[in-house]
């Protein structure tokens, strides 16, 4: 009876995962490489989470948001982080007007299905407040009304690594609201060399066309929560999470020395909903470890604080992860 159930939502899924490949096509019009950008940002839209980038300069971070929210027909908004931002130029204020003599709601940018947060690090803690509560709550208060915000609804924030004068780092208790921190590498010789051609190219920019609708991506958020998650991959998950906490139960102990707090509940509720996202963009109706194990380090990186011990030792997030998995029995 099970193995029918899995068959049936394993159709279900195939069916309606299909705009997927429609999405990857119109986006490659514009984006060469970055697959792994693209896909994260796809899992931030199927589970209603958050993605925190770090990449350099010129990794067509804003390009990829933007690209994909116009082949999705949605709203975007850039806000440009600066020390002198405040939290009215993101949420919004009351303004006067001397026609009526009366004070009318101003929104601000946050109002869209798409945010990007460019170097949300360079401005104040009372800023990125204001912006991660709107995450959060997915509504905003003005003059004393509140207004929801549109769904869907993803903030896609960058840091810059390279540069921390005039920065202002986001506390852990503040990442931990991110659902995957993600690091942007260069691209590949083949893809650069297509980039360069394609600027350098007399031809008309390609345009990108939607061919997905909002509200097509807030039924495959129903189908994603359908999808089969077996119980051993459950109790996997919240293994690796466990094993960042207490790595001495796990046969790690050379690692408590060096992590100063592991994943929180978060951790594990962002794993298995990331893993079954990566389900459905693979158009499977049922989640297999490698789903877990493809997504775990942009779940788990920002989640794991490090010692002292570990900084001197330059041991990074990843290979404590990395450790991690090979360490903890996979179903």
């Amino acid at each position: 009876m099970q193995s029918l159930d899995i068959e049936a939502i394993n159709q279900q899924i195939y069916h309606d995962s299909a705009f997927v490949e429609q999405l990857n096509e119109e986006t490659s019009k514009i984006i060469v490489g970055q697959k792994n950008m693209i896909e994260r940002l796809m899992i931030g839209l199927l589970t209603r989470g958050h993605i925190l980038l770090e990449g350099l300069p010129g990794l067509a971070k804003t390009l990829a948001i933007k690209t994909l929210s116009t082949a999705i027909n949605a709203k975007f908004h850039r806000i440009q982080f600066t020390p002198d931002l405040l939290p009215a130029d993101i949420i919004g204020t009351m303004v006067y007007n001397p026609g009526t003599t009366k004070f009318a709601v101003h929104k601000g940018p946050v109002f869209a299905n798409f945010i990007l947060a460019d170097e949300i690090n360079r401005a104040p803690a009372k800023v990125q407040s204001a912006l991660l509560e709107a995450m959060q709550e997915r509504q905003v208060t003005i003059g004393g009304e509140t207004f929801k915000l549109e769904d869907p609804f993803l903030v896609m924030a960058t840091q810059n690594p390279i540069e921390q004068e005039g920065t202002y780092p986001l506390p852990e208790a503040q990442t931990d609201r991110f659902m995957l921190k993600v690091k942007v590498g260069y691209p590949e010789k083949e893809d650069e060399l297509q980039i360069m051609r394609r600027n350098l190219s007399e031809e008309v920019d390609a345009v990108v066309k939607p061919v997905v609708q909002p509200a097509d991506i807030l039924r495959a958020r129903k189908s994603v929560q359908k999808i089969y998650m077996d119980e051993k991959i459950e109790r996997y998950i919240i293994d690796i999470v466990f094993a960042t906490r207490n790595p001495k139960d796990y046969g790690l102990a050379n690692l408590a020395p060096l992590i100063n707090f592991g994943g929180s509940p978060r951790a594990s509720i962002n794993l298995a909903l990331a893993a079954k996202a990566m389900a459905f963009l693979r158009r499977r109706g049922y989640v297999i470890p490698e789903d877990v194990r493809n997504i775990c380090h942009d779940v788990m990186r920002h989640r794991i604080g490090l010692t002292y011990e570990a900084e001197a030792e330059n041991v990074t997030q990843e290979e404590i992860i990395n450790r991690v998995l090979n360490k903890v029995e996979v179903p």
